[in-house]
């Protein structure tokens, strides 16, 4: 695993604005950046960061069956005793999911260890599966990057094949996406997906969550007072749990995207229960709940909000307090506690990968660097090749 330097494109800011590439930069920070790329061999891909997706993907398969069927865990996890047995039932009807995002410490040496699973509303996503292989292709055709040079990135590939299997599967000939106003990055994402339910010949709808409304029949409807009954939807489904509106969901009679069981597969309380029923595996980290918190008395410990996003409220601490820390409106819910392990540090930047799933497989992975350890929503993102 290495950090090689390279030249930009020199073209690559128009070619950003001509596919709809508006966040790359973002409050006046460059988020994309192509000034360097990180180089894999083939072997680091497919052993130590393609396998271990595979598997760890199975193990919180498992949790969830654990905690779906067992009032003692969902309190654990804080979801609302009103949503155990829609929950339960999302999980034993099988209903669909999408895809999800794995992040990983892992330096091209040790084995990867899981840092958290964005199981619900993963970002980076277009520049994932599209923008990072654009540059690849580009930089090959221009003999920046020799020839024999690949990515592991079949994304865009296995989630238009994902939608063309919902539509002959589950009947979904239509599906609604949603996201927030005013984020840029957001918006981004739902473009991308719609682009590939279009690919897959979808009939697809766009609406802000903020302009959903529901209908005297107790339906979800968007703007123009279509019923929404598939949809995809950028938007946490512990907010929804937590919100007004949440109370119509059970009866609303919507296939969702992600499905409703994905709440426990992206909480934080993942981490404890997949030490509790997976201890030792080698690509996990100890974690406990914070009522075993006895536990953590000794060396280094992150400290995670049950809910939270982007790294925010995460405290790194050892005997001595807290050693860094970022700030966030997360916590109340309260904590789990997961062992440190370093992030790999390149060019004195601490690195992050993340490894894609898209219905259950293994679909490729992105490299965000941060000057800080606790990586966030404006870590760098940077592409990556396969070489060797």
């Amino acid at each position: 695993m290495l950090r090689q330097n390279i030249a930009e494109r020199s073209h690559w800011r128009t070619l950003a604005q001509e596919y709809g590439f508006h966040f790359h930069t973002m409050y006046g920070e460059p988020y994309w950046q192509e000034n360097a790329y990180y180089q894999f061999t083939l072997k680091q891909i497919e052993d130590e960061l393609e396998t271990p997706t595979q598997e760890l993907h199975q193990m919180c398969l498992a949790v969830v069956d654990v905690v779906a069927r067992d009032a003692q865990w969902l309190e654990k996890f804080c979801i609302p005793e009103s949503f155990w047995q829609p929950i339960l039932d999302s999980w034993e009807s099988s209903e669909p999911s999408l895809y999800s995002r794995m992040d990983f410490a892992y330096d091209g040496t040790s084995p990867a260890k899981l840092l958290e699973n964005n199981g619900d509303t993963p970002t980076s996503l277009y520049e994932t599966g599209f923008w990072q292989w654009l540059w690849l292709e580009d930089n090959i055709q221009s003999g920046a990057l020799p020839r024999n040079s690949d990515q592991f990135n079949s994304l865009q590939e296995k989630l238009v094949h994902r939608f063309r299997n919902l539509k002959t599967t589950e009947q979904w000939h239509n599906i609604h996406f949603a996201c927030c106003k005013d984020t840029a990055e957001d918006r981004g994402t739902v473009q991308y997906l719609q682009d590939c339910a279009e690919a897959a010949e979808l009939t697809q709808h766009f609406s802000f969550i903020e302009d959903i409304g529901i209908s005297p029949e107790g339906f979800f409807t968007d703007k123009l007072d279509r019923v929404i009954a598939q949809c995809f939807k950028l938007y946490p489904w512990e907010f929804m749990f937590a919100e007004e509106f949440g109370r119509f969901v059970p009866e609303a009679q919507v296939n969702w995207l992600e499905p409703m069981w994905k709440s426990i597969v992206s909480n934080k309380a993942l981490l404890p229960m997949l030490w509790r029923l997976f201890p030792e595996h080698p690509n996990l980290l100890p974690a406990y709940f914070a009522d075993e918190h006895h536990q953590t008395t000794h060396g280094k410990w992150v400290k995670k909000p049950i809910f939270s996003r982007e790294g925010a409220n995460i405290s790194i601490f050892d005997e001595t307090g807290i050693l860094t820390e970022s700030s966030g409106p997360y916590g109340a819910e309260g904590y789990i506690y997961q062992a440190y392990t370093p992030l790999p540090k390149f060019a004195d930047k601490h690195t992050l990968i993340g490894s894609w799933l898209v219905d259950d497989l293994p679909a490729g992975i992105s490299v965000r660097e941060d000057s800080s350890e606790i990586t966030q929503d404006m870590s760098r993102f940077l592409p990556h090749i396969i070489l060797g």
